[in-house]
């Protein structure tokens, strides 16, 4: 199994190879559990949240698709989401931890990546940061609630007291503004 590539381990999880489940672990189990550490700030979390990105290979009916990028990428995306899960499940319960861009950042570079992959995502790091002169403060913390804290729309229009069409409306704006200037950056 060790000679397999991720995709082809994948396909195996797919087909229920146990074997191929625990390869993917033992190349990949540091890493999410360092994305989770690193944004829980919570070992029995980070350790919940290894578990259920592992249960979700196990159990996915949409396999990891190397056309759409690499499986580093794909797994951490998906340790992303059950993070946000996680908290949202566990609010009431639990003070939410404040997520800081940065602190995404440097867990998503903490695996052991190729310099290109390091290099690449800094870059466009400091694109997104040039980009965000162009916001006010309100938009900022709009993109920061969603997408750095995990909040819902209708968690943030709750929040601000505004109609979820409003918010709705607001962020699509924000992603519009980043989206002209990040274009503008790459192509100037």
């Amino acid at each position: 199994m060790r000679n397999r590539t991720d995709g082809e381990l994948m396909k195996l999880v797919m087909a229920k190879e146990p074997l191929a489940l625990e390869e993917l672990y033992d190349r990949y189990a540091k890493l999410v559990y360092s994305f989770a550490m690193k944004s829980m700030k919570d070992e029995q979390a980070a350790r919940e949240i290894v578990q259920l990105v592992f249960t979700r290979l196990w159990t996915t009916e949409r396999g990891y698709d190397a056309s759409k990028g690499g499986f580093v990428n794909w797994i951490i995306t998906i340790t992303r989401n059950m993070t946000i899960d996680y908290i949202r499940k566990n609010r009431k319960q639990q003070a939410v931890v404040r997520y800081e861009p940065k602190e995404w950042e440097q867990s998503l570079v903490s695996g052991e990546e190729g310099p290109e992959s390091v290099v690449s995502r800094k870059w466009i790091g400091e694109q997104i940061q040039q980009a965000y002169v162009h916001l006010s403060t309100n938009q900022i913390e709009l993109i920061e609630l969603m997408y750095w804290e995990g909040y819902s729309l209708s968690e943030i229009a709750t929040q601000k007291n505004e109609p979820v069409g409003t918010i709705k409306s607001r962020l699509h704006q924000c992603l519009k503004i980043l989206r002209k200037h990040l274009t503008a950056l790459r192509e100037g």
